[in-house]
C-alpha cells in the first residue's frame, strides 16, 4: 500500500507504545482506516502535483513524511504546519536518520486555532499559485463551526486549479472501544454533515469517495459497510 522508511524511528521514539494485547475489532477499523486513506492521500497529493500544483500545504502534518518518502514533481514545494514542539520532535528524529525531502520542504510552526497561513505566506507560500491541500486527521477533533472556519482560511487562500482533500469520519459510538477510547474521546464532530454542500458555496466542486470503494479499489475490501470516506474538491 506504501513504503514509509521512517515510520519505524518515529514509533521507537513513542514513550507510551500500544499495549501488548489482542486489539478490539474497534481499533483494527480504525487502523484499516488510516492505512487506507494514506495512500489515497499519497495518490491525490501526486496527482494534484502533476496536474499543476507545485504548492502542497500538509495541515497538523504531525509526522507525516510525504515530503521525503513521494516522488514529486520537480518544483514542488511542500509546506508542514503544525505545532512548535511537534515540529521540534519530529526535525531531531528526521535528522537522527539522515532524513532527505524529495522536494522543497518548509517547516512552518503554526497554532491553527490563531492565524496560521500569515505563518505559511511568510514560509513562502503563494495564495496566486494553485495549491493541493491536505487536512489530514484534523477536522474530526475540531468543534463544526472551528472546522469550518479553518476550511474558509484555505478557500480564501486557493488559487483556481487548486485541491482540497479530507476525511467524512464514521461516528465516534461506531469506535469506541478500550483501547481507542484515548483518539476518540477526543472527537468533537467535524466539518459537519453537510460540508459537501457548504464547501460548494465557498467556491469548491466536490467529490466523495467511499471509505470501502477505495480500499476495495486497492484490493483490500472491508468486511462490512461503511459511511466513512473522503471529500476531494477542487476549483
Amino acid at each position: 500500500m506504501f513504503d514509509d522508511l521512517y515510520a519505524a524511528a518515529f514509533a521507537a521514539a513513542d514513550p507510551h507504545p500500544a499495549a501488548d494485547e489482542p486489539p478490539s475489532p474497534q481499533r483494527q477499523a480504525l487502523a484499516f482506516q488510516v492505512v487506507i486513506r494514506t495512500r489515497y492521500y499519497d495518490d491525490y497529493l501526486l496527482a494534484a502535483a502533476a496536474d499543476g500544483c507545485r504548492q502542497v500545504v500538509v495541515l497538523a502534518a504531525g509526522l507525516d513524511t510525504r515530503a521525503f518518502r513521494l516522488p514529486w514533481p520537480e518544483g514542488t514545494t511542500v509546506f508542514e504546519v503544525d505545532l512548535p514542539d511537534l515540529l521540534v520532535v519530529k526535525e531531531q528524529l528526521l535528522t537522527d536518520v539522515g532524513g532527505q525531502p524529495q522536494c522543497e520542504r518548509r517547516v512552518v510552526p503554526a497554532d491553527l486555532r490563531e492565524d496560521w497561513l500569515s505563518a505559511v505566506v511568510g514560509a513562502g507560500f503563494d495564495p496566486r499559485q494553485p495549491t493541493a491541500w491536505l487536512v489530514e486527521g484534523l477536522l474530526v477533533y475540531l468543534e463544526t463551526p472551528d472546522a469550518r472556519a479553518l476550511l474558509t482560511t484555505v478557500s480564501t487562500a486557493s488559487a483556481p486549479g487548486s485541491r482540497l482533500s479530507f476525511e467524512r469520519s464514521a461516528a465516534t459510538r461506531d469506535l469506541s472501544a478500550a483501547d481507542t477510547d484515548a483518539v476518540t474521546s477526543l472527537w468533537r464532530g467535524g466539518a459537519g454533515d453537510d460540508v459537501e454542500r457548504w464547501l460548494v458555496t465557498q467556491g469548491w466542486a466536490v467529490t466523495v469517495d467511499n471509505l470501502g470503494d477505495i480500499a476495495a479499489a486497492y484490493g483490500r475490501a472491508p468486511s462490512r459497510p461503511t459511511t466513512s470516506g473522503f471529500v476531494r474538491a477542487s476549483r
